[in-house]
């Protein structure tokens, strides 16, 4: 990382592609939420209402971190550019 410009470019694609991971992972547990869950449900010996909450929980902690870690970085720094 030479510069603030370099660091912004890192972080704007960070972003995007974190997004995107978070975007397929939510359609594939809305699209395969029965064989998911069965598969988890036998992994983890949870019940299908500990397992809606957990990946409820999933999507919601994953996308703050990719606010504090990645949008609002890249934010910052475009602001200072």
């Amino acid at each position: 990382m030479n510069s603030i410009e370099t660091l912004t470019t890192f972080l704007g694609w960070s972003t995007v592609i974190n997004f995107g991971v978070l975007a397929v992972a939510a359609i594939l547990l809305i699209l395969m939420r029965g064989p998911i869950s069965k598969l988890h449900a036998r992994m983890f010996s949870l019940d299908e209402a500990e397992l809606s909450r957990a990946y409820f929980q999933y999507l919601a902690q994953y996308k703050i971190a990719i606010f504090v870690f990645n949008l609002a970085p890249y934010i910052a720094l475009k602001i200072m550019a």
